[in-house]
């Protein structure tokens, strides 16, 4: 299998991980979990918001819940956020819509992990559509400089 960006960061930093694949297409992230025989509330997605010009903010919450975006605001410390448009996902992360990796974006957005994930080993995105990594949820927060916060809506 190629290694996508996202693996090559996370093994730089020496981190223990297993790569889980599927195949791929438009799938949900609840279907992703059940296609990889994973409870939904260990598999992760990743939102990226905008507060304005050049100001994106990076959510990674269960698949089966949707980001809160007032406590997402709260957690970033703006009056509100945004998601993203989708056309612009690429340009800003490098990442396409079922593939977008909180790992190896353009740059290091600052990052939030939804707290549910604390202590738990969780699945994101591998940086390409059909890949899934799963690692613990300690060492995802030291490689984005995430910081856990309650942000989701179930």
């Amino acid at each position: 299998m190629i290694k996508t960006n996202a693996m090559r960061i996370i093994e730089k930093e020496g981190v223990t991980y297993n790569v889980h694949t599927y195949d791929g297409g438009a799938l949900s992230g609840v279907e992703v979990a059940a296609v990889l025989g994973q409870d939904a509330d260990r598999v992760y997605k990743t939102l990226v918001t905008t507060a304005g010009a050049g100001r994106f903010y990076v959510f990674v919450v269960p698949v089966a819940s949707e980001l809160d975006l007032k406590k997402a605001a709260k957690a970033a410390g703006e009056k509100a956020v945004e998601m993203l448009p989708q056309k612009s996902l690429l340009p800003v992360t490098g990442y396409i819509h079922g593939g977008c990796s909180p790992v190896g974006m353009k740059k290091l957005f600052p990052t939030f992990l939804d707290s549910s994930a604390d202590g738990k080993t969780i699945f994101v995105s591998g940086g390409k559509v059909g890949v899934q990594v799963e690692l613990a949820s300690a060492d995802l927060v030291r490689i984005t400089n995430a910081r856990f916060a309650d942000i989701a809506r179930v």
